[in-house]
């Protein structure tokens, strides 16, 4: 059987994902190393599921957008 990402998202909750962490910390390090303000405009690509969008709302960062080929990924976050 051949699995899709779309399948995978489907049948699977974000935590049970491999590449999935509770909290990207890397990326929010080089982030803030790059200079990341609450002016900061960003562009998540690939993020699914992930958390990061939320950790940069806590951040006060309001001006991001998410991009993912998958839409249960997306339905997801």
């Amino acid at each position: 059987m051949s699995l899709t990402l779309e399948s995978v998202y489907s049948a699977r909750a974000p935590d049970q994902m491999s590449w999935t962490r509770a909290h990207p910390e890397v990326s929010l390090e080089l982030l803030t190393q790059a200079g990341l303000q609450e002016a900061s405009r960003l562009i998540d690509v690939g993020g699914g599921a992930s958390t990061l969008v939320d950790d940069l709302l806590d951040r006060e960062v309001r001006a991001m957008t998410v991009l993912d080929v998958s839409a249960a990924a997306l339905d997801t976050a």
